[in-house]
């Protein structure tokens, strides 16, 4: 029975690189043309495979409603939340993951730190959307009209001389994390906190959560938090290749 699913499975690769006919199926699997019909019959009744017109064969229509089910049920903090506390360890510094909700972006998760000083910052809580390091990284994800619109309504509160206070100046920000793929908030929200992030990608490339270490000066200088973004990065890359099954490209990972 377990050669049987192994060869099953060896056929969706090979429909995945486009539409394929027996005798090129059984190529593949090293067996006879009766043996891939039967498996190839098996998936076409469960609509993992479909038959074309042309007696080849490709990926059906149930073996992607099945992924998009999977994904929408993937539970995004429950994957990152191990890499959070590794990524807590190694550091000492809190860490947050959060989520874009509507015209918010609130935080789902969060380790403290190791030292006395402890943020304001609590899981379901949102962010200063205008200034923080994972909300600009969800925000300059959108389709540009989107951003456009979403900069438009918001407001722009001046919580230190740091603050972004204009859409005009937010887009541009947006713009430059979009570029960069990572994000800071360097005493944007509080003078003395200083923040770097970096997105969770699911398998469409879009992020759909984004995580961060922060720390105050008196703990660290911003120049050393910096220091932590190929850390920062590679945490975000490996909860996103969790989450999505794929792995970020090399210039996301550098």
């Amino acid at each position: 029975m377990s050669q049987t699913v192994d060869r099953a499975l060896t056929i969706l690769p090979l429909l995945a690189e486009g539409p394929a006919n027996l005798e090129q199926v059984a190529t593949r699997l090293g067996v006879h043309k009766s043996t891939a019909l039967r498996l190839l019959r098996t998936l076409h009744e469960h609509g993992i495979v479909h038959r074309q017109p042309d007696q080849r064969y490709r990926l059906g229509a149930r073996l992607f409603a099945l992924a998009q089910q999977a994904a929408e049920n993937l539970d995004v903090r429950e994957i990152a939340h191990p890499h959070l506390v590794e990524l807590n360890a190694r550091t000492g510094h809190t860490v947050h993951l959060a989520v874009h909700e509507g015209d918010e972006v609130v935080y789902i998760d969060k380790v403290e730190s190791r030292y006395p000083v402890r943020m304001y910052s609590r899981i379901g809580k949102p962010v200063a959307i205008t200034v923080a390091a994972v909300a600009k990284l969800l925000l300059a994800d959108l389709p540009e009209p989107e951003r456009r619109l979403l900069a438009e309504r918001l407001e722009y509160p001046r919580y230190t001389s740091r603050s972004l206070t204009s859409a005009a100046a937010f887009l541009e920000e947006l713009a430059r994390v979009r570029e960069q793929g990572w994000a800071t908030d360097l005493g944007g929200h509080e003078e003395s906190i200083n923040c770097v992030g970096a997105p969770v990608r699911g398998p469409d490339g879009r992020a759909v959560a984004a995580m961060s270490v922060s720390a105050p000066n008196v703990v660290v200088s911003a120049d050393e938090l910096l220091e932590l973004l190929p850390l920062v990065r590679r945490t975000a890359d490996a909860v996103s290749t969790e989450y999505s099954g794929k792995t970020p490209p090399k210039e996301a990972r550098s």
